[in-house]
């Protein structure tokens, strides 16, 4: 769906991950992604970059929609403060076209629009984390969990903030061809891991905007040795620097300690085999380098203020 003043990339996003499809099947149909507006006129995004419809809403209700795609749009006051909008003409016409379509998917504030006409009456459902609150006082009806970056509530999808599109529009991959070429997908885009439903919108901030290339050389060595003795001495050797060197450093360009970061990257290895695997604790606290289940849960605690097992039951699908 588009609408004037509609957010680019929840626009641009899911198309862009369903044509790599062709890259992995190209003997299968794959999607054919069609834009619908008011009228055939350019619509002008919120990124300001105009996009041309292919047919109006009035046409799309003549037939079967396999997936309806809500993106969303947002104004801020002078405060800097962002409310979703829902123009009731937009919200009618997501009543219309939910009624002709298989599946539902809203990309981030779009959720705000399937919950003003009705569809996420009763429901679990996300949204952008900075909307979440709004969400929860327009639409009292509806359950809203501002942590996962998608939930699913039988043919109802919704989907957090900004990126979170595309976990989402690989999820639907998934459900439609398959856990493997979905994969191969979430590769082609260059994503470190196809996250699952229940992935908090929130990470341990691993990966800094821009540092040196030795500093790029000690992520990689801690990412790929991260069941190894990762201590001050072990590092600086492998970057061939002093201690103090190397503690100053990490301090400037991540603004953190070596310890903390070590630790902060063993979390998320952590969190990565909660998620997608069954291994006890103990097997993924030694391959995570916390040698002990005490040593894992203690770190939990401190990063993500839950335990590993509390963590799982959340969020393992």
């Amino acid at each position: 769906m588009l609408f004037p003043g509609v957010d680019l990339l929840d626009v641009t996003g899911p198309p862009e991950v369903f044509s790599l499809l062709r890259r992995e099947m190209p003997d299968a149909t794959g999607y054919r992604v069609v834009l619908g507006a008011l009228s055939v006129e350019p619509v002008t995004t919120a990124a300001g970059v105009r996009v041309l419809p292919d047919l109006t809403f009035e046409q799309l209700a003549n037939g079967r929609i396999d997936t309806l795609i809500v993106p969303g749009s947002v104004e801020s006051d002078a405060s800097g403060r962002v409310r979703a909008i829902t123009e009731p003409d937009v919200v009618e016409w997501t009543r219309v076209l939910a009624a002709r379509s298989a599946r539902v998917a809203s990309v981030c504030v779009g959720a705000h629009l399937l919950a003003a006409a009705g569809l996420l009456d009763g429901k679990r459902a996300t949204t952008h984390w900075s909307t979440a609150q709004q969400l929860a006082a327009d639409f009292p009806a509806v359950h809203v969990d501002a942590d996962p970056i998608f939930i699913r509530q039988g043919n109802v999808w919704t989907g957090a903030g900004i990126t979170a599109c595309l976990d989402l529009s690989l999820a639907l991959i998934t459900e439609d061809f398959g856990e493997v070429v979905a994969l191969r997908v979430a590769r082609q885009l260059v994503m470190y891991l196809k996250r699952t439903s229940g992935q908090s919108q929130f990470s341990v901030p691993l990966e800094p905007a821009s540092t040196t290339r030795r500093m790029e050389h000690l992520r990689h060595h801690i990412a790929a040795s991260i069941d190894a003795p990762l201590t001050v001495p072990n590092l600086a050797r492998q970057a061939n620097i002093s201690e103090r060197q190397l503690t100053r450093i990490f301090k400037t360009e991540l603004g953190t300690t070596p310890a903390a970061y070590v630790e902060s990257a063993r979390v998320e290895a952590a969190r990565s085999r909660l998620e997608s695997t069954d291994d006890t604790l103990d097997r993924i606290a030694t391959a995570c380098g916390f040698n002990s289940i005490d040593t894992l849960i203690r770190a939990f605690r401190r990063k993500l203020d839950t335990t590993p097992t509390h963590y799982r039951e959340r969020f393992h699908p």
